[in-house]
C-alpha cells in the first residue's frame, strides 16, 4: 500500500474512531482535541497523493507530528476520564500514525 493510501485509510479510520466514541459518549475536551487532530489530517487528503516523493517527508512529516501529539493529548484526556476502551482505540490510531512517520 503507497504512502498516500496509507494516508487516507488512517484519516477514514480516525474519522469513524471519532464518530465511535462521540456515539458513546464522551469528555467533550478530549472530543474537541481529537477533531482537532483530525481535520489537521483531513486538510491534506486530497493532496497527498500529488506530493513527489523526494518531498514528502518533508511536506507530511510536520503533519502528522502534530497531529500524533494532539491524538496523545486527546488520549490522555480520555484516559483521565476514565474512558479506557476509547483511548485504546486512539492509542492504536497513534501506532498507525507512527508507523507511517517511520516509513517517509
Amino acid at each position: 500500500m503507497s504512502i498516500s493510501e496509507r494516508y487516507r485509510q488512517l484519516v477514514a479510520d480516525l474519522m469513524a474512531a471519532i464518530k465511535q466514541i462521540e456515539d458513546e459518549g464522551s469528555s467533550e475536551r478530549a472530543m474537541q482535541v481529537l477533531r482537532n487532530g483530525a481535520d489537521m489530517l483531513e486538510e491534506h487528503v486530497e493532496s497527498v497523493g500529488e506530493i513527489p516523493r523526494m518531498r514528502i517527508e518533508q511536506d507530511l512529516s510536520p503533519v502528522l507530528l502534530d497531529a500524533h501529539n494532539l491524538l496523545d493529548r486527546g488520549r490522555l484526556l480520555l484516559t483521565e476520564g476514565e474512558f479506557e476502551s476509547h483511548a485504546a482505540l486512539v492509542w492504536d490510531l497513534q501506532q498507525m500514525l507512527y508507523r507511517l512517520l517511520n516509513d517517509l
